[in-house]
Parts: C-alpha cells; sequence; structure tokens
C-alpha cells in the first residue's frame, strides 16, 4: 500500500468545559495532552471535569429540566431543527476537527450526516410522543396515560467518531424533554465543545446540555451520581460491567452500545467485485475502529479464492496516511497505545496454526499511528476471529451450506450488527431473520444507516435502542391517570 503525507503546521485545537451553559477552561480533574493520531504530535490541552464539575453539571441540568420539560414540544421541535441547521453551517469545521481529533479521513465525509440526521429526526418526534386512553367499564372510570421525559441523562460517548455519536445519543433525550450531560472521551473533546457552544447559539436554555470531557474518573462519577436518571454508554463490553453496577447501586437504567465482531456471510450467487469492495470500504473507514464494522468475512468455496484477490488487491491499493489530507483512504489508529495493541494482536495471529496472514500485518513507519490493513485466513476459534481488534484487520475463512455459514455467524459472543450479500431475495431474508444480531446489513448496507432506524445490540454487545422511535421513548416513562367517574 501507499503512504500519503501532508505538510503544514497544525492548528491548535482547544476544548472546554460547559456548565450551566458557561464554558470553562479548566477542571479539577487536571488537564490531557492531545495528540494528533496522523502526526503523534500533540495538538492541545483538554481540560478534564472532576467529581466536582460533575456536582455542578447535574445541579444546572436538574434545574434547567424543570423548564425544560415544560416547553411547548413543538418549541422543542423547532430549536432543534435550528441546532441542526447551525451544525450543517460549520460543517468544515466540524470534518477538519473530526479528522485532527480522531483520524478519520476527511475524504470519507465524515460522520456530519449522522448527527444531522439523527437531531433532525428525533426533532420530528418531539411533538409527537402521546400517550393513551386506557380501555375501562363505561361510566366507571376514565383511565388515560403520559408520557414523561425521565430526566436528568449521563450521556458517556467514545472517541471513535464523536459527531456520529452525538447524533445518536444526544438527540433523542433532548427530543423528549431530558436534560444532558454528554461526556466525550478525552482522546476526542473537541467536536463536542463546538456542539456545546452551538446549542447556546441555537437559544437551548442554558443548563439543558453540559459537555465534561474527562477521563473513567468523571464517567464513574457521573454513573454513581443520585441526580442523573439514566446513562447512555457506548464503549467497551469490560466497562459497561462498572457502568451497570454503578447504575443499578443507585437505581437508575441503563441503554449500552457495546462492541461487535461483524459477520459478512458472501454466498455464491452474490456480485464477488461489490462484496469485495464493500470488505475493504468497512476496513478503511476509520481503520476500523468502529463497532458494527464487518471484520470476520465468511465466503462460499465456490469464490472464496476469487473473492480473497480481490480483497487482497483492493487493500494493498489503498493510500494510507494523514487523515486531513484528502488523497488518504485510510488513516491512523487512534494512538500508540492502540497501534501497540493491535500490533500485538497480529503478531499473536501469525503464530497461531489455525490462521494465514494474506496481506499486511505490520506497522508503517511514519509519523502518527498507522497500521498495515491486513488479512488473514483463520479459523472462527483463532483469537482474531473471536475478539474485537478495533482496528484495520480482518479475517476471511470458508463455507459450504447456508446452515453453515449462519451457524459460523452466530459463534460469537457479540451480536450488534451482521452483513449479507447474495442475489437471492429470499435467501437474505431467511439469514437477517437466523442471525442473532441486532442490526443486518443486505449487500452493503451498514449499520447505524437509515435515519429513524433503530440501532443496539444484543449478547455482550448491549441492550437498549439509540435511534429512531425506539431511541427516544428509550427516554421516556409512562404515567398512567385513572378519574374515577
Amino acid at each position: 500500500m501507499a503512504m500519503t503525507t501532508i505538510g503544514g503546521m497544525r492548528e491548535t485545537l482547544t476544548a472546554g468545559l460547559w456548565i450551566g451553559g458557561e464554558r470553562r477552561t479548566a477542571g479539577s480533574g487536571g488537564t490531557y495532552e492531545h495528540v494528533n493520531p496522523s502526526t503523534g504530535q500533540v495538538q492541545g490541552l483538554v481540560p478534564l471535569a472532576g467529581a466536582s464539575e460533575v456536582d455542578e453539571a447535574v445541579e444546572a441540568a436538574r434545574s434547567a429540566f424543570h423548564e425544560w420539560r415544560r416547553w411547548d414540544p413543538a418549541d422543542r421541535r423547532r430549536i432543534l431543527n435550528k441546532l441542526a441547521a447551525l451544525l450543517a453551517d460549520h460543517a468544515d469545521e466540524l470534518l477538519t476537527i473530526e479528522s485532527l481529533e480522531t483520524g478519520i479521513p476527511v475524504s470519507t465525509g465524515g460522520m456530519l450526516p449522522l448527527l444531522l440526521g439523527g437531531l433532525e429526526y428525533a426533532a420530528s418526534l418531539a411533538d409527537k410522543l402521546a400517550g393513551t386512553v386506557v380501555p375501562t367499564k363505561p361510566g366507571a372510570v376514565f383511565d388515560y396515560t403520559l408520557v414523561e421525559p425521565i430526566g436528568v441523562v449521563g450521556v458517556i460517548i467514545p472517541w471513535n467518531g464523536p459527531v456520529g455519536q452525538i447524533g445518536l445519543s444526544v438527540s433523542s433525550p433532548l427530543a423528549a424533554g431530558c436534560t444532558v450531560i454528554l461526556k466525550p472521551s478525552e482522546l476526542a473533546p473537541f467536536s463536542s465543545d463546538v456542539f456545546g457552544r452551538l446549542c447556546i447559539e441555537a437559544g437551548i436554555p442554558a443548563g439543558v446540555v453540559n459537555v465534561l470531557p474527562g477521563t473513567a474518573e468523571a464517567g464513574e462519577a457521573l454513573v454513581r451520581h443520585p441526580g442523573v436518571d439514566k446513562i447512555s454508554f457506548v464503549g467497551s463490553v469490560g466497562t459497561s460491567r462498572k457502568v451497570a453496577a454503578g447504575c443499578a447501586a443507585t437505581g437508575k437504567s441503563a441503554l449500552l452500545e457495546l462492541g461487535g465482531k461483524s459477520a459478512d456471510l458472501v454466498f455464491a450467487d452474490t456480485d464477488v467485485r461489490k462484496a469485495a469492495g464493500d470488505a475493504i470500504g468497512w476496513l478503511v473507514y476509520n481503520a476500523g475502529q468502529a463497532c458494527t464494522l464487518a471484520s470476520r468475512f465468511i465466503v462460499h468455496d465456490s469464490i472464496y479464492d476469487d473473492y480473497v484477490e480481490l480483497v487482497v488487491q483492493g487493500l494493498d491499493a489503498l493510500q494510507v496516511g494523514d487523515a486531513s489530507d484528502p488523497r488518504t483512504d485510510m488513516g491512523p489508529v487512534i494512538n500508540k497505545s492502540a497501534q501497540d495493541r493491535v500490533l500485538s494482536m497480529i503478531e499473536r495471529a501469525k503464530h497461531d496454526s489455525s490462521v494465514r496472514l494474506l496481506t499486511g500485518g505490520g506497522r508503517i513507519e511514519s509519523p502518527g499511528f498507522h497500521v498495515q490493513p491486513t488479512l488473514f485466513e483463520a479459523s472462527n476459534s483463532a483469537e482474531i476471529s473471536r475478539e474485537e481488534v478495533f482496528g484495520p484487520v480482518l479475517s476471511v475463512m470458508r463455507f459450504h451450506e447456508d446452515d453453515e455459514a449462519i451457524a459460523i455467524a452466530n459463534d460469537s459472543s457479540f451480536g450488534l450488527a451482521g452483513y449479507v450479500h447474495t442475489s437471492d431475495l429470499s435467501r437474505a431474508l431467511r439469514v437477517a431473520a437466523e442471525l442473532d444480531t441486532g442490526n443486518i446489513g443486505i449487500n452493503g448496507g451498514m449499520a447505524p444507516g437509515v435515519t429513524g432506524a433503530p440501532f443496539g445490540g444484543v449478547k455482550d454487545s448491549g441492550y437498549g435502542r439509540a435511534g429512531g422511535i425506539a431511541g427516544v421513548t428509550e427516554f421516556t416513562r409512562l404515567k398512567n391517570v385513572m378519574i374515577s367517574l
């Protein structure tokens, strides 16, 4: 594969805390030196929230909740649409920041469409959350239900695509009438800072949206705070166990969107070139650092060799380099720790007798944290096929019968997404029904894809749904009212 570079000085990025409508440039959690993953150079100091800022943000959010929940729902719809329009006006700024903070190539167009689509869709539901009249014996009682916002929501998002995560995780509670405390990762805090600024500019009341960049210390304080009514968490399975325990300790509910090891079932009747192109396209998006991407490819024996040849050719032709260079196809992983972890998994795979390296498999010697696009032929029992790598690494294996492919795909502790490539509609629908995942993409569709669709996983990939009607109702509760006649 080729390596691209880009010259010139880097603009220093700034981040802040937003509490009660005011921006702060310091927090009790200290500071974090943010490193550009493409260059390995420090590009900004990030102020970190600690427990004291969590306390203040919860107080601000609780105070604002009393006003926000009583807004005319149509006014909430209008102001969220105004926010979406402002974000669209700052598209270039957000695309640049997203590339610098995460390493997502600007050539991909970034995740702004997911943010805008999520906001606009959630806004459209703000004035459509209605209760029901409960059937009763005529003349005895009149019984009805009220749909109410759940309260203050702590939203903890990861570093791999915070712009899109805001669209999935923040839009729905705001539309439901909840107030939000957003905790972005210290690895990617800058786009969330812009979001906090534009919320105020749009006219959203102070305290409705608070932004607290921070480490696990701030996250734990948010999860365990008795003034927070629900947690929406996107992250690793291991951390989710702590989140769930913290929520249980304070009697709050949680929405958990966790990892994945998604399989793509490639059947003999598919367009092999299209299927191979999709595999490469999924990998290059954020260097494989997305939980929904297909990373296990289960390919029918009759087309296996052709498929593998096309994928290897495509991976070897990729331009790997600086994410801010429009010529770059695939950028870096997020930091040196991630690079070392991915390379360690690759080295273990090389020494596994059930695994064969087909291409890639090494570090790219360059500024930044780049890893070669890598493809292994591997059994489904190999670590590289079972554990989430979160890097540009794929595994491929053969199958002979449809049921065999389904069984291999389902033989995983994860269940976030699954993919199918076939020209047979009947087969596609049958396989989609039998795959044990929360989301299915057929012939190239990737979750989350369609605005308005629910998104979430099963098994170790979490529970609850973000997006769509289900995503908004996640942040509501029903109150029953009975009137004796």
